[in-house]
């Protein structure tokens, strides 16, 4: 890992000096990316209180951040990951993440109305190793989500959630 100043004595914001500080990383640890095509992935709807599906996988880079299932993924070590996903879905609704199948407050995500993306963005500290992440249609919400086929042309549409360790 390469950190400010370490390799070639760049400016510390922090510090307000050109120096080494340990404190600030400039390298990513691992990532990944998996993602879901529609068709076929995610034929059902998405019933409340269930997971998004998404089961293939993307460029990654290290083992830190895997699979488990088509709608878990495992974040090996404990620290600070920032999560990424995007879903096209035909209902309003919101998307929650879970970790260790609880939701996190926090990360909720939705729409009114229309038929675009729900889009989210969060950082997941996780305080114990091997901890489960998922993308969830929130317990108690009314409706199933459907994730929309073939939006807007003939190409199957992508779903993604990106897992970067920081």
């Amino acid at each position: 890992m390469s950190f400010y100043g370490r390799k070639n004595g760049r400016y510390c914001p922090t510090c307000r000096v050109t120096h080494c500080c340990p404190g600030l990383a400039e390298e990513v640890l691992d990532f990944a990316d998996f993602y879901a095509l529609m068709p076929p992935d995610n034929a059902a709807t998405v019933a409340p209180g269930t997971d998004v599906s998404f089961p293939q996988d993307g460029p990654t880079s290290g083992t830190a951040i895997t699979r488990t299932g088509p709608s878990t993924f495992n974040l090996l070590t404990m620290g600070t990951y920032l999560v990424l996903f995007q879903v096209s879905v035909d209902e309003a609704g919101q998307l929650i993440l879970t970790l260790n199948g609880a939701g996190l407050a926090y990360t909720v995500v939705g729409r009114a109305t229309g038929t675009s993306q729900i889009v989210g963005t969060a950082l997941v500290q996780t305080t114990v190793n091997n901890s489960v992440l998922t993308v969830r249609n929130p317990a108690g919400n009314a409706t199933a989500l459907t994730i929309t086929p073939l939006a807007g042309g003939t190409r199957p549409v992508s779903a993604h959630l990106v897992i970067i360790r920081l």
